[in-house]
């Protein structure tokens, strides 16, 4: 296993982990999910969403994974790194400098 310091040595990986469009897009929308199940659980307190954004966050990008990508989550491996990936990702597709 490749062991990883930063997240800048860890993206390249990352990205390559993530070439299909279809698991790039459900990680985008499952994030969105995510965040909103989240802003739901803080503006409700029903703590509970907090654990359903976190399980259906998970669930989107492993349906890619496992069904598009046909490789296994990064987080197994890199689990904070993969975290921190997520989101850069994600803000990448949001402002157009990654494809969606």
């Amino acid at each position: 296993m490749q062991r990883y310091r930063t997240l800048a040595e860890f993206y390249p990986f990352y990205l390559g982990e993530h070439s299909n469009r279809v698991c790039r897009r459900l990680h985008f929308v499952g994030s969105i999910i995510a965040l909103a199940l989240l802003v739901a659980a803080v503006a409700t307190s029903r703590w509970w969403l907090v654990a359903l954004a976190i399980v259906q966050g998970y669930a989107f990008a492993w349906v890619g994974h496992f069904f598009y990508e046909h490789n296994r989550p990064a987080t197994f491996q890199h689990p904070w790194l993969s975290f921190r990936g997520d989101w850069r990702m994600w803000w990448e597709m949001l402002t157009a400098k990654l494809p969606f």
